[in-house]
């Protein structure tokens, strides 16, 4: 599900995102060691199952929420596919 999410997002607001500074890590990144675990490092798209509507300059819009791009205390964690890389 996770993925069928982040692949429509792309092909709906990827070149929007882009062009507002969405960085990988914001969008998809994981904790670099524990992965999932540790949702203080995860990504906007990471940590949700809802379909997005809309991106904004500080925030991406969910059909019934929003995740803010900063966050008191937020580090951005390693984007999935290179924590992906690594287990093997």
């Amino acid at each position: 599900m996770m993925r069928a999410i982040a692949l429509a997002y792309l092909d709906q607001h990827g070149a929007e995102a882009h062009r507002l500074g969405w960085t990988a890590p914001q969008l998809f990144g994981v904790h670099p060691e524990h992965g999932f675990l540790r949702v203080e490092c995860a990504g906007v798209l990471m940590v949700n199952d809802s379909l997005v509507v809309g991106v904004e300059p500080d925030r991406i819009v969910f059909d019934r929420f929003s995740s803010y791009r900063t966050k008191p205390g937020q580090t951005w964690g390693t984007p999935i596919w290179e924590f992906v890389a690594r287990t093997y």
